[in-house]
């Protein structure tokens, strides 16, 4: 039974190493990587907002034609304005929404992308959750927070809460 799995967060929240936990478990998904497909779908793309509309309604189109063809699909990208996800709700049935939280400053001391350092640096001027806004979402279906519990625990129970769906 095809499904979306939405990991928003701000960067460096633990998205990605929560998605590899995932997968690491077995999931049987896609995953749709922002960081990987925004430089094949917008290489050129700035970090403005109408940029990040057109890529986010690509990434919806994407995700939501894999799931309309069978195939499951783990969107891991931050998607810093709500409506980006909440148009993902409304167009996939089948859809989860986890918010991966994480404190500011474990986020910056983290850095796996050096992307706090590049705003530090002024090199990046729009870092959400930083620099400009990241909006959580309003009612996740779960939380996951990850200066609290580890990538495998949290993979557990995002495993667990598509399971009680009946959905893995």
């Amino acid at each position: 039974m095809p499904f979306a799995l939405w990991l928003t967060g701000p960067p460096g929240a633990g998205k990605s190493t929560i998605s590899d936990a995932l997968f690491r478990r077995g999931l049987d998904a896609a995953r749709l990587e922002s960081d990987v497909l925004r430089k094949v779908l917008m290489p050129k793309a700035t970090y403005e907002d109408e940029d990040r509309d057109i890529f986010y309604g690509a990434l919806l189109w994407i995700g939501r034609l894999l799931v309309d063809h069978g195939v499951s699909v783990v969107f891991d990208a931050t998607a810093a304005r709500r409506v980006w996800r909440d148009r993902a709700r409304q167009a996939i049935e089948k859809f989860l929404e986890v918010h991966v939280d994480c404190p500011k400053e474990l986020r910056a001391a983290r850095d796996p992308k050096g992307l706090y350092r590049e705003a530090a640096a002024g090199k990046i001027s729009a870092l959400p959750g930083l620099q400009a806004p990241y909006e959580p979402p309003l009612v996740p279906d779960l939380v996951v927070r990850t200066d609290r519990e580890s990538p495998d625990a949290a993979a557990e129970r995002i495993h667990a809460a598509l399971k009680s769906r009946g959905w893995t």
